[in-house]
C-alpha cells in the first residue's frame, strides 16, 4: 500500500519532499489490450451476422404486420393460401376452404380426423386409409343440403332416408337378416328375383302382400313346399286360365272317356287331384288317392 505522509511546517521553513519511488500506470497494456480489442471485434462481427440473418429470415418467411407469407392472421382466425404440409397433428375448431375452391386433405399413409371431449377422450373418428374408410362413432349420418337425413347407422339399425334405394350390382343385394321396406321393384325391362339359397323365404305384411308383373310372368320355385297362408280370409286365383299340369289323375271311367273332362277334388289334408267328370261327382270313386 502507498502511504501518504502529511507534514506540517511553519512559514519560512523548507522541507524536502521525498521522491516517489513507485510509479503506477493507469490502463491496459500489452497482450491484455490486444485480447480485449480482439474480443470486442468478435462481438461486433457476431452482432452484424445476427442482424443479417434476422433480416434474411424476415424476407424469406415473408413476415408482415398481417402474418407470415401465405399465413395471415384475421379477426376470424388464421387464413392460409396455397398448399400446406403439417408434420405434426393439427388442432382446430373449424377448417374450411375458400368459396371458389374445394378443400383437399392428402397424406401418403392415411388421413385421420378425431373429435375429443373436454377430458381429451376420442368421441368420434374418421380415418381414410389406402384400402378402407373407417368411421368410429356412436352414430353415423349423411344429410342432404337441406338437412334431411339420407343415411343413418347406429348399433341397432341402418336407416335409408331417401325415397328410393337402387342396387346396381350384378349379384344384387345380400341381407343376412330381415329387410323392412314398402316396395321392392326391378328396373324397367329387368327381372326381379327374390332368392334364399339355403333357407326359407317369407314375405309378411300387416295389410297384405301384392306381387305384380305388368309385362311378364311370376315364378315361384322351391325344393320343398310353397305355402300360401291366410289367417282371416281366402286365397283367390283370378285369371283367364289356371293350369295345374302335374295333378294326380284318377282312372278313366266310361262316362269321361268320351268327353275328356275332369273335376278337381280336394282331400281332407288339402291335397288336390283330378277325377273323371261324370253326371254326378266322381271324387268318392278315387278317394284312395288321399290315403
Amino acid at each position: 500500500m502507498v502511504r501518504e505522509q502529511y507534514i506540517t511546517a511553519t512559514e519560512g521553513t523548507t522541507i524536502e519532499r521525498p521522491e516517489n519511488r513507485c510509479v503506477y500506470k493507469i490502463g491496459i497494456y500489452g497482450w491484455r489490450k490486444r485480447c480485449l480489442y480482439l474480443f470486442v471485434l468478435l462481438l461486433l462481427i457476431i452482432l452484424v451476422v445476427n442482424l443479417a440473418l434476422t433480416i434474411w429470415i424476415l424476407r424469406v418467411m415473408w413476415f408482415s404486420p398481417t402474418g407470415m407469407g401465405h399465413l395471415q392472421v384475421t379477426k376470424d382466425g388464421l387464413r392460409l393460401e396455397g398448399e400446406s404440409e403439417f408434420l405434426l397433428p393439427l388442432y382446430a375448431k373449424e377448417i374450411h376452404s375458400r368459396v371458389d375452391s374445394s378443400l383437399l386433405l392428402q397424406s401418403t399413409q392415411n388421413v385421420t380426423v378425431n373429435a375429443r371431449n373436454s377430458e381429451g377422450e376420442v368421441t368420434g373418428r374418421l380415418k381414410v386409409g389406402p384400402k378402407m374408410v373407417e368411421v368410429q362413432s356412436q352414430q353415423f349420418q349423411i344429410n342432404s343440403k337441406d338437412g334431411k337425413p339420407l343415411f343413418t347407422v347406429d348399433e341397432k339399425e341402418a336407416v335409408v332416408g331417401t325415397d328410393k334405394l337402387r342396387v346396381t350390382g350384378p349379384e344384387g343385394a345380400l341381407f343376412e337378416h330381415s329387410v323392412e321396406t314398402p316396395l321392392v321393384r326391378a328396373d324397367p325391362f329387368q327381372d326381379l328375383r327374390l332368392e334364399s339359397p339355403t333357407r326359407s323365404l317369407s314375405m309378411d305384411a300387416p295389410r297384405g302382400v301384392h306381387i305384380k308383373a305388368h309385362a311378364g310372368k311370376i315364378e315361384a320355385l322351391s325344393q320343398m313346399d310353397i305355402i300360401f297362408q291366410s289367417s282371416d280370409g281366402m286365397l283367390m286365383l283370378d285369371a283367364e286360365t289356371i293350369c295345374l299340369p302335374k295333378l294326380v289323375q284318377g282312372s278313366w271311367g266310361p262316362s269321361g272317356a268320351s268327353q275328356g273332362l275332369f273335376e278337381i277334388c280336394v282331400c281332407p289334408d288339402g291335397k288336390l287331384y283330378l277325377s273323371v267328370a261324370g253326371v254326378d261327382t266322381t271324387c268318392q270313386e278315387h278317394s284312395h288317392i288321399c290315403l
